[in-house]
């Protein structure tokens, strides 16, 4: 329970989608005033219940209350490159009107526009030297910086708005490890009530609560991430104890009742044998008869109630154990030798060569061309002047880019995967996908109608599931918008992987269970060098 007060409350929420599938069914709870993070599986609803909270859904039936205006930050920010840092801070409106007031202009809507808010550029001054910017940089286009740069200006923006409440969807994305830091030391200090979704761990370890969405409920614990989660664990462990007992007393029961069975059909077979020698009056040997299929019913009866009342308890305590599935997969082997030249990593002061089965990570902070040294070698163009370039030397390569846009929105798991594997017939098609955790209808419905974790693996079928198999795979900041759950089964994904693999992340925890071979760092220069994580 959290001890905060109440600021946002949810009864009986039910949302259903155009085309009717349900996304909330019938959600009750709260979070409080404070810092609360929301935590849940991929698919369970955390973006959708952000939308619901900000406005931008309206739920079918049901409510949601609020103390006080809401602040809301998606997932993915839409950025026109035409717009300032000013109107990314949401601020650009009250400046231009602040700008035409000093320069003399009278107007009446100008005076509208900027309200109270003469010391607008002041604060936001403030508010940006928080994030090593300043009012120098209000004018700045924000095709001028990168996405890291780009969110944390947006957060400063919310958090210069100060509404009581704030809605934050995965606020680390594309965040380097000094832009974290100073996330940090942003939320520390967050005026007002703010509600997080996140994979960063580091960052929900700085609430005060956490409210876990799981089969379409809320369950509020008061305390960070790791405290919930000894919780969670502890929890299972004795549901997982409850679940060995209940069904060993289960199969106990089943042994009597064929015990019992043995022990009628043995009597049976002796009443018969005395039934056929005529031993007895016809009549006594009649009752006797009437007399032991009585008993035996009773008997029977019993022993099924205790097996019934041994299966509903095994039942009750099983269901409160969690799925914890894991991919394994049996990659096909893209036969890539030790020595083969797979790619060139071309730095200003050195080129780096990737050969060979290789795991390489590429690092830097945000801005420094990591995403546009992925492009040049996918489109294999030169690099802009300043930056690291390189070249492939295979043809079998596949792309995983942060937009997750090799996926056909409109078309079937099933069709997006027949694209790349066109001789495989459905059932093997269907057999893989399964192995990636997509299992029965979801393999036929349109990929824009799957969760964000669904769709990351359909993205990741594309590039594992190739025929011929991809002998470089290339990932772009593959673990945004994933939770711990779908992060381990990517590793798992991986793990079976034999190819060579160049990532690039801002997820050093991520980084270390891959089984690096080289870490390269590049530079604002354009120059590279090998560095451990």
């Amino acid at each position: 329970m959290s001890t905060h007060p109440t600021a946002i409350a949810l009864n009986s929420v039910t949302l259903r989608w155009p085309d009717g599938g349900t996304a909330l069914d019938e959600v009750t709870g709260s979070f409080g005033t404070g810092r609360t993070g929301l935590v849940g599986r991929n698919g369970a609803g955390k973006s959708t219940l952000l939308r619901l909270i900000a406005g931008e859904l309206t739920p079918v039936s049901g409510t949601v209350s609020t103390s006080g205006e809401v602040g809301y930050l998606p997932q993915t920010l839409t950025l026109d490159d035409r717009s300032t840092i000013a109107d990314l801070l949401g601020i650009g409106e009250k400046l231009r009107a602040l700008d035409a007031i000093v320069e003399g202009d009278v107007d009446e809507a100008n005076f509208e526009t900027l309200g109270d808010d003469w010391d607008i550029e002041t604060r936001a001054d403030e508010a940006l030297r928080d994030i090593r910017l300043s009012s120098a940089d209000l004018h700045r286009p924000v095709s001028g910086i990168s996405g890291g740069e780009a969110m944390l200006v947006a957060i400063t923006g919310l958090r210069l708005r100060r509404t009581p409440i704030t809605l934050l969807d995965e606020p680390t994305n594309n965040l380097d490890r000094d832009s974290r830091e100073r996330l940090s030391l942003i939320v520390r200090d967050w005026p007002g009530t703010l509600v997080v979704v996140s994979h960063d761990l580091d960052l929900l370890e700085l609430m005060d609560d956490t409210v876990e969405l799981h089969d379409g409920e809320l369950t509020v614990f008061g305390g960070p991430y790791s405290a919930w989660r000894e919780h969670l664990d502890a929890q299972q462990a004795a549901a997982g104890r409850a679940a060995r007992s209940a069904e060993q007393a289960l199969k106990k029961e089943k042994r009597q009742r064929v015990d019992a069975e043995s022990t009628l059909a043995r009597r049976a077979r002796a009443g018969q044998k005395a039934h056929d020698s005529k031993q007895g009056a016809k009549i006594l040997m009649n009752q006797r008869a009437s007399d032991a299929q009585v008993s035996a019913g009773k008997l029977r009866g019993g022993h099924d109630d205790r097996v019934e009342s041994a299966r509903s308890a095994f039942d009750a305590a099983e269901s409160r154990l969690r799925d914890d599935e894991h991919i394994h997969l049996e990659l096909p082997d893209p036969e890539v030798p030790r020595g083969r030249a797979i790619a060139e990593i071309n730095g200003s002061n050195r080129t780096i060569h990737v050969r060979g089965p290789e795991r390489v990570a590429l690092v830097g902070p945000n801005g420094v061309g990591k995403t546009s040294l992925l492009e040049v070698l996918i489109s294999g163009t030169k690099p802009e002047p300043g930056r690291a370039g390189g070249k492939l030397l295979t043809d079998r390569v596949g792309y995983l880019n942060q937009r997750l846009d090799t996926v056909e929105d409109r078309t079937s798991a099933l069709e997006n995967v027949r694209r790349v594997a066109p001789n495989a017939l459905d059932g093997e098609i269907r057999n893989r996908l399964a192995r990636l955790l997509l299992r029965g209808e979801s393999v036929n419905r349109p990929v824009r109608s799957l969760s964000g974790g669904e769709r990351f693996r359909v993205s990741l079928a594309l590039l594992l599931f190739a025929d011929p198999p991809s002998q470089l795979l290339i990932l772009d900041e593959p673990t945004n918008n994933l939770d711990v759950q779908s992060v381990d089964q990517l590793v798992d994904a991986l793990t079976g992987y034999r190819g060579a693999l160049i990532v690039v992340s801002h997820d050093e925890p991520f980084l270390r269970r891959l089984g690096l071979t080289t870490v390269v760092a590049l530079d604002a220069d354009g120059a590279v060098r090998e560095v451990a994580l």
